[in-house]
């Protein structure tokens, strides 16, 4: 079974006050409909703090899990998380396979509303833009809970949706008081009243500003109180961004008191990470950023934490409030110059970009590699050695961050970047279902190479697109893309990526039913690997690329009646892909020989390689679609061989598995097991 989403960050360790809201919250009614509470205020104000602590409280009540997701409503960086790829983080938290999501908006939300039947959950929605981005996030079953925090008031929430609205304010006098107090003692606070009142009013009883001056006074402890206050004082400005109606609030005063305290070191590192697209950054890419040495990174991102300017999330991740990162943008337009700037930008690309490469290299089972430029100096890709594991949990970890890079070199001229960031990634967006954003970052793919008039750079950007196309079902469009692939790789002997096109070829010839089309888009892509193999014809990734045409040129000869033929080629596809040791493309071999033994009527051997097939899909948790197909491949064959239990049983784990998927296919399914138990 599914273990239940356990999704909620840590809670804050000093919590304070409240308690009018806490109690306000405690009130909310409960069981017969999705109770739904909107929590707005102002930046700053400790929205996520307060959410969190009263969920982890309630979180018990929520038995089948508790989702938390940011949706970066006012990131100074990037923009908003759109509502499907919102959706298909949701889902995936919830055990739906991401490569059978659908694409579209609604399709998503129903998937989710259904997934979500006769469960109990806590979703807790941080950060939001507003009541559009939330409102496809809404569960329909009663007993759920949704907690959403925004600046916005999010009043067609309330008025639409039945949101109970929650305003939380800046903390009371002695709330604010309370809080120094549980951070520097309560003997310091007391020893001097006047300067905790002058410390409360210059950070106008604001969590995030108290939060940072508390941290520095508690680094100086041999500094009274009204030394902190008067430095304080001393400071001078406000941040724009974070007026609001309600508050007078000096909060650059409070930054730039804390900022002037750091090392000259950190606070360039400081300014940089403004230029980061986020929503959060490894060690690595903070180091290649700042052109510094990762231990000597890891040092100022210390001095960072230390100061309440940054966060460590997670183990060598780090990320800051929104307003830190507006007043560091403030900063770096302000300090640095445009030169530095943009050099810092182009390492950050390269960090990226060449791990990436790498990774891809690794996982990307048999795609063509493009060259790159040398990394820019300072920078230092991370390794992964022989490891694909590492390779892909680093594509999912920095799958946020890669997106909005794309988006930024693009908007900021980095057009080679752009289109080599695009196909790096391409192979995970893929094989994670993320369609639309496979389609997205080859747009802005093709126009950067349309700007560079660089022909290669468009042959990847048409194949690309053609791949998502193909994934959505717009074949006419997807066949057009990808033979202007084949037609540029050519023109630029690019044999091996011409080779991956003809694959790409023979599968959107295959949905559109032209299975002789598809068998000569194959054969070209065996002949191109067979005769050329590119600069390296001895390598794993052309060895694992003539395998997959193998196959493919197999599964083509069995769509048109040529069974024996097909088998041929599919048993030189697994012995590559064997010698190889891919267990899943041998899965994907095994799969196809079974279904051409099954139609030879040789139903024995078709058992065997179904059940060859699914001990190698079982190793992959990302899989459990395949693994339902072969299952009902296997019942079939059961069946013909006489064995109405053996199917029933096949038939009836790919059910179970399509069901937590929310699959389409499982009303098909289910009619095949009433067919079995009542043949009448």
């Amino acid at each position: 079974p599914i273990q239940p989403p356990s999704q909620l960050p840590a809670d804050l360790a000093v919590f304070v006050g409240r308690d009018a809201e806490l109690a306000a919250m405690a009130g909310l009614p409960s069981g017969g409909t999705v109770v739904i509470t909107a929590i707005a205020g102002m930046a700053g104000v400790g929205k996520t703090t307060f959410a969190v602590h009263w969920a982890r409280r309630v979180a018990d009540r929520f038995p089948d899990g508790q989702l938390y997701l940011n949706l970066r409503g006012f990131d100074p960086a990037g923009s908003p998380v759109p509502p499907a790829h919102a959706l298909r983080t949701l889902l995936e938290s919830l055990g739906a396979d991401p490569h059978r999501l659908p694409q579209d908006v609604d399709a998503l939300a129903a998937r989710y509303r259904t997934l979500l039947t006769g469960r109990r959950v806590l979703v807790l929605l941080d950060n939001a833009h507003d009541a559009a981005q939330v409102r496809p996030l809404l569960p329909g079953e009663p007993g759920c809970l949704v907690v959403v925090t925004s600046r916005d008031r999010l009043a067609g929430l309330v008025a639409v949706d039945g949101a109970h609205p929650l305003h939380l304010d800046v903390l009371s006098p002695p709330e604010a008081r309370a809080l120094l107090a549980r951070r520097l003692g309560p003997e310091r606070v007391a020893a001097e009243p006047d300067a905790v009142e002058e410390i409360v009013a210059r950070c106008a009883r604001l969590p995030l500003a108290l939060a940072i001056t508390a941290a520095r006074a508690a680094t100086r402890s041999a500094f009274s109180l009204s030394a902190i206050a008067t430095e304080l004082r001393g400071s001078v400005g406000g941040l724009d961004a974070f007026h609001d109606g309600d508050t007078s609030a000096d909060v650059r005063a409070v930054f730039s008191w804390s900022y002037r305290t750091l090392s000259p070191e950190a606070a360039r590192l400081f300014r940089l990470l403004a230029l980061h697209p986020g929503p959060d950054i490894s060690l690595p890419a903070a180091a290649g950023l700042a052109g510094v040495a990762r231990p000597r990174t890891r040092q100022l991102l210390s001095e960072l934490v230390r100061a309440h300017l940054v966060d460590e999330t997670a183990p060598g991740r780090y990320a800051s409030h929104d307003l830190l990162r507006a007043y560091a943008t403030e900063l770096t337009e302000t300090v640095d110059p445009p030169q530095q700037v943009r050099a810092a930008r182009h390492r950050m690309l390269d960090h990226y970009l060449h791990t990436a490469h790498q990774a891809v290299a690794l996982t990307g089972r048999g795609r063509a590699l493009i060259s790159l430029a040398h990394p820019a100096e300072g920078v230092h890709p991370e390794e992964f050695g022989s490891d694909a594991e590492n390779a892909r949990a680093w594509f999912a970890a920095e799958q946020a961050v890669l997106l909005a890079a794309v988006e930024q070199a693009a908007a900021h001229g980095y057009d080679v970047h752009t289109w080599q960031l695009a196909r790096t990634m391409a192979h995970h967006l893929h094989m994670q279902g993320l369609w639309r954003e496979e389609e997205a970052v080859h747009r802005l793919a093709m126009d950067a190479a349309l700007r560079l008039g660089d022909r290669t750079a468009e042959a990847y950007a048409h194949l690309g697109l053609g791949t998502a196309t193909t994934s959505t079902g717009r074949f006419d469009e997807a066949r057009a893309h990808v033979e202007r692939a084949i037609e540029l790789h050519a023109e630029s002997a690019d044999l091996e990526a011409c080779a991956e096109s003809c694959r790409s070829l023979a599968w959107v010839t295959e949905q559109q039913g032209d299975a002789h089309a598809a068998l000569g888009a194959a054969q070209r892509a065996l002949a191109l690997l067979r005769a050329h193999g590119g600069p390296d014809p001895d390598s794993d990734r052309v060895r694992t690329a003539t395998a997959s045409a193998l196959n493919a040129t197999g599964w083509c000869h069995i769509l048109l009646g040529r069974h024996r033929e097909g088998l041929d080629h599919c048993a030189q596809a697994l012995a590559l892909h064997e010698q190889l040791g891919d267990d899943v493309l041998a899965a994907h071999t095994r799969d196809s020989i079974g279904h051409a033994h099954h139609h030879l009527g040789e139903y024995e051997e078709a058992v065997t390689s179904f059940h060859h097939a699914l001990a190698l899909y079982r190793d992959h948790d990302d899989l459990r679609w395949f693994v339902s197909g072969t299952l009902m491949r296997l019942g079939d064959s059961h069946l013909s061989l006489g064995r109405p239990d053996a199917a029933r049983a096949a038939w009836a784990e790919a059910l179970d598995i399509l069901e937590r998927l929310a699959h389409a296919d499982a009303e098909q399914l289910r009619a095949r097991l009433r067919r079995l138990a009542d043949p009448r």
